[in-house]
């Protein structure tokens, strides 16, 4: 990724601003995970429910630490195993964890991605939200064109790069239970 591209969208997450950038296979939309006003801006961009709860990427595992607790998962491996790649999980959220991520539920949506844009852009902010960039009801974006058309003004940055060639969005898992939530 152009290195003019990522200062720049990580200088509008620092400014409490919402970025859209390539993932495994839409564009997402993202900001600081604990920017409330961030959080709810792009909550009313999409028209979505807090109580949905969000989905937040890393650069790597220890950047999850602060949000979710991994000791009360019995099995660890497969969510190991599944990164960095195009697996969430749902691990239970820390209490601290505040209510505009997780929403109504006792977890917490986390990937550790392998898209080199998103392990750029965390190892600079940390963990970022991820939501797919539409409005709810209409097809997520597969291009920086297309947000544009979803939302002409409302982006403060708009990454210019390809998504990483996955047709479908990721799996969604339970790490308790394992079972799939969402088929990727």
């Amino acid at each position: 990724m152009d290195s003019l591209h990522l200062k720049q969208a990580v200088s509008a997450c620092k400014r409490g601003g919402i970025i859209a950038y390539p993932t495994e296979a839409v564009f997402g939309l993202g900001c600081l995970p604990m920017d409330k006003q961030a959080v709810d801006k792009i909550l009313k961009l999409k028209k979505r429910s807090v109580e949905k709860g969000l989905i937040l990427v890393a650069a790597d595992i220890q950047q999850l630490a602060n949000y979710v607790d991994f000791e009360n998962v019995n099995n660890v491996e497969p969510i190991h195993d599944s990164w960095p790649g195009p697996t969430t999980w749902l691990v239970p959220a820390k209490a601290e964890t505040p209510a505009w991520l997780t929403g109504m539920h006792e977890t917490l949506a986390v990937r550790v991605s392998a898209n080199e844009c998103i392990k750029e852009l965390c190892k600079d902010l940390g963990p970022i939200v991820s939501t797919s960039a539409n409005p709810q009801g209409l097809s997520p974006a597969k291009s920086s064109e297309k947000v544009k058309d979803y939302f002409p003004t409302e982006i403060d940055y708009i990454i210019p790069a390809e998504i990483t060639g996955h047709s479908n969005p990721t799996e969604i898992r339970d790490a308790l239970s394992g079972n799939i939530i969402r088929a990727g």
